[in-house]
């Protein structure tokens, strides 16, 4: 129990300090963490290029498309809780049914979430996270930042995050060192999926940072509106 409290007080004092920089934030530059950014994104490729892309190249290699899909649709699945979550904390109230439905489905019918049953009778996957539930009760988003390890967020991405790992079923696992596992193997699953993305973006662009960037703020606007945005507006890649 002590130790639950230690977390807990370490988490809200993260959150308290995020929360800072974002009222913060509003008086600054469009870009003001740019040269950190540019210094954490080039850190961020280094560890891609020498670990977890040849590490995803080879989870690509030896694992069969049948099973890859099945561990993407698995680990999608467990997502869908804090879907629902988010959808009843932003008063979705119609849309968390059906996600809710979609997580019951998968999990019974879809064998624990391995084959998506539940995308092909209509009951699609919808994108919804804590960050877009904080935007939903008018956090600001604070400046564009890159988080080493993690790579492009906000502060309220940042907040965001924390709140998702505290309402993903991954943070639960008793076992020792199997909540560890199983994120990693989720990371290893995404970052394949994302191999064939990640040269796209590579190739096309001249400043990758700026692109990147751009690329994000975008996504998450789009997400955040729930697609009401202007007619000319283009997500420029899905990263995630």
């Amino acid at each position: 129990m002590k130790k639950n409290n230690k977390e807990v007080r370490w988490l809200a004092g993260g959150v308290l300090a995020v929360f800072m920089l974002v009222g913060s934030a509003n008086v600054l530059a469009d870009d003001p963490m740019e040269d950190w950014n540019r210094d954490v994104l080039s850190f961020n490729d280094g560890l891609d290029d020498y670990f977890l892309k040849p590490v995803s190249q080879g989870y690509q290699w030896i694992m069969p498309e049948v099973a890859d899909t099945g561990i993407s649709n698995f680990f999608s699945n467990l997502s869908d809780i804090g879907v629902f979550v988010n959808d009843i904390f932003q008063l979705k109230l119609e849309q968390g049914g059906a996600d809710f439905g979609r997580f019951l489905v998968n999990s019974t019918v879809g064998v624990g979430g391995f084959i998506d049953v539940a995308t092909m009778i209509d009951l699609p996957k919808h994108k919804e996270d804590f960050g877009q539930t904080l935007a939903f009760w008018g956090v600001p988003s604070g400046p564009y930042m890159v988080v080493p390890l993690f790579g492009s967020s906000t502060p309220r991405g940042v907040v965001g995050a924390i709140g998702d790992i505290a309402l993903h079923p991954l943070s639960y696992i008793g076992v020792p060192g199997a909540s560890f596992g199983a994120g990693a193997l989720n990371a290893i699953d995404v970052s394949a999926d994302n191999l064939n993305t990640r040269k796209i973006a590579e190739e096309a662009a001249l400043d990758r940072y700026s692109f990147l960037k751009d690329a994000y703020l975008q996504k998450r606007q789009y997400l955040v509106t729930d697609g009401d945005v202007p007619d000319d507006f283009e997500v420029l890649i899905d990263m995630e």
